[in-house]
């Protein structure tokens, strides 16, 4: 049983051997362990404190990014809508051209048409008085084939021409 009951002499030695180490450790072994702690807390402070504003960072970043995205999609709706005014703007133009230009093809024909039916209308009046001319020449011919019938016309006619 001596092992379970330890003497007097081995404890007062064992808790000896404990203060010579206790204050070997906390005049030389503590302080180092303490500011090694230390030191590595303000590193794991100071790495967190960098993810933190990396953090930080990354959110302005992404809100920038955000900002020139709906900037860019904007500008690009209005350059679309831009493009839609230009085509239908062009779109008009071109149907109020086409529509000036078949107004002048338009009266063009209309001008013709009236010209050549005025021609037409001259044309057919040339030939009627030369058909009339033609048919009054004959029957002043087979009429005056007759002398009697001569000197009646020229008398006729003079008796005009006095009374005017």
């Amino acid at each position: 049983m001596e092992l379970f009951t330890p003497d007097f002499g081995l404890i007062f030695w064992m808790f000896v051997a404990f203060l010579i180490l206790f204050l070997v450790l906390a005049k030389w072994g503590w302080p180092v362990i303490v500011k090694n702690m230390d030191s590595r807390a303000d590193t794991i402070d100071k790495g967190v404190e960098f993810a933190r504003q990396a953090k930080e960072s990354l959110d302005n970043a992404r809100a920038e990014a955000q900002k020139y995205i709906a900037e860019a999609q904007k500008q690009q709706a209005d350059m679309l809508r831009d493009a839609a005014k230009m085509k239908s703007q062009i779109i008009e133009e071109a149907k109020n051209e086409a529509s000036a230009e078949a107004q002048k093809v338009m009266d063009a024909a209309k001008l013709s048409i009236e010209q050549e039916r005025k021609e037409a209308q001259k044309q057919f009046r040339d030939e009627v008085s030369a058909f009339s001319l033609e048919i009054a020449d004959k029957l002043v011919r087979r009429q005056l084939k007759q002398d009697g019938e001569q000197a009646r016309l020229v008398n006729s006619m003079l008796d005009e021409i006095q009374k005017n």
